[in-house]
């Protein structure tokens, strides 16, 4: 019982993103010396004949690393995007306004909730 009380107070942020099939986490969590990092969870439903699991995938994420990720990130994307540029990428961000697909958002220190994920 110990020991589930101190792993419940180590997550600090959550977010949860469903995307189609798949959902995504994005937890911020506290070691024991106070220091934060990021898991990234891709989760998706697999069915079995007797039922489901779930397949997940994890990406531990540290301080140090945050600025090289993103700059990863944005450049893959915007590479995908020169390569693609009859795409109007901008209609994605329209349907999401009407559809919003990221829920349950939360910090737990103080226990406000946010409709956006921000990565800055």
């Amino acid at each position: 019982m110990e020991d589930h009380k101190a792993n419940s107070r180590d997550e600090i942020y959550s977010a949860k993103v469903k995307a189609g099939k798949r959902t995504y986490f994005f937890d911020v969590k506290s070691t024991r010396s106070n220091d934060y990092y990021l898991t990234i969870t891709e989760s998706k439903k697999r069915f079995k004949d007797d039922g489901f699991t779930y397949e997940k995938h994890k990406i531990f994420l540290y301080k140090e690393d945050f600025r090289k990720f993103m700059e990863a990130l944005n450049g893959s994307i915007d590479h995908i995007k020169t390569l693609m540029p009859d795409v109007d990428f901008d209609q994605f961000e329209k349907e999401h306004e009407t559809d919003s697909e990221i829920v349950e958002i939360s910090n737990r220190n103080n226990g406000s909730s946010d409709s956006e994920l921000k990565w800055e």
